[in-house]
């Protein structure tokens, strides 16, 4: 019975061992995918590209003024997927979104808002209240790329959307011969740089043939000494900064 007994208290031993073995090996592989995120993605975002300025909107009231606009400070961005050169698989993209856009720090002043491309001829972004975009923004799986109507190559491409600083400051000048739109507007119209930044973050999901992942962005708007610059531009390719994890 004694012999019984201590086979009995081994084998719990053992049992136990392995119990937290699991357990640890577990806990260890899930802190590594909350770090690195999906081992073994389709698709990864290649570049991610920012570019800000400002620029004067016509004010359309009645003054006489030689130059009367309100100014706005523009974030252009824009985001390439590229399919993973080592990935043998056959998904692809099926659709991007951008969603749960938050400003998690306000800028001192002015409204910040959020711009689909538009769809019409001209400029690639416009500041129509149809544009604005208020919940999500959904680029639809295409043979190729299109950011006007909305189309991302469903074996990669690129998105763009605009966060932009509305109404901040209004310039009116009857003095000036030239006006250059850009962000040497923010000095002419008194206002410091450091009283426009804010920060953002949102949802970047990609819907794929076989499964779906997200990542969130965190970005720092504006980007550079645009005062000055007038316009200044970054790229980021660090892998690190676009963790997607399976949803």
């Amino acid at each position: 019975m004694e012999i019984k007994s201590k086979k009995e208290k081994i084998k719990a031993a053992i049992a136990i061992c392995v119990v937290l073995t699991i357990i640890i090996f577990s806990i260890i592989v899930a802190i590594i995918y909350q770090i690195e995120g999906e081992p073994n993605m389709p698709f990864k975002i290649s570049k991610l590209t920012i570019i800000s300025t400002a620029e004067g909107v016509e004010d359309n009231s009645e003054a006489q003024e030689k130059w009367n606009f309100n100014i706005w400070q523009n974030n252009d961005i824009y985001i390439d997927f590229q399919k993973k050169e080592e990935y043998e698989g056959t998904e692809f993209i099926k659709s991007i979104i951008i969603e749960n856009i938050k400003i998690t720090k306000k800028p001192e002043i002015g409204e910040v808002k959020v711009y689909m491309p538009n769809s019409g001829e001209g400029r690639t972004f416009t500041y129509s209240d149809e544009l604005e975009v208020k919940e999500k923004l959904e680029y639809k799986g295409a043979e190729q790329s299109s950011t006007k109507t909305l189309k991302i190559g469903n074996q990669g491409g690129s998105i763009a959307i605009r966060i932009a600083n509305t109404n901040f400051a209004k310039y009116v000048s009857n003095e000036d011969e030239e006006i250059k739109h850009d962000g040497t507007l923010i000095t002419r119209a008194g206002i410091e740089k450091e009283q426009l930044n804010f920060e953002v973050e949102m949802d970047v999901i990609m819907k794929t043939s076989v499964r779906d992942y997200k990542t969130t962005l965190k970005l720092n708007l504006p980007t550079g000494n645009i005062t000055e610059e007038g316009m200044s531009t970054i790229e980021k390719t660090e892998q690190k900064e676009f963790i997607f994890k399976r949803i």
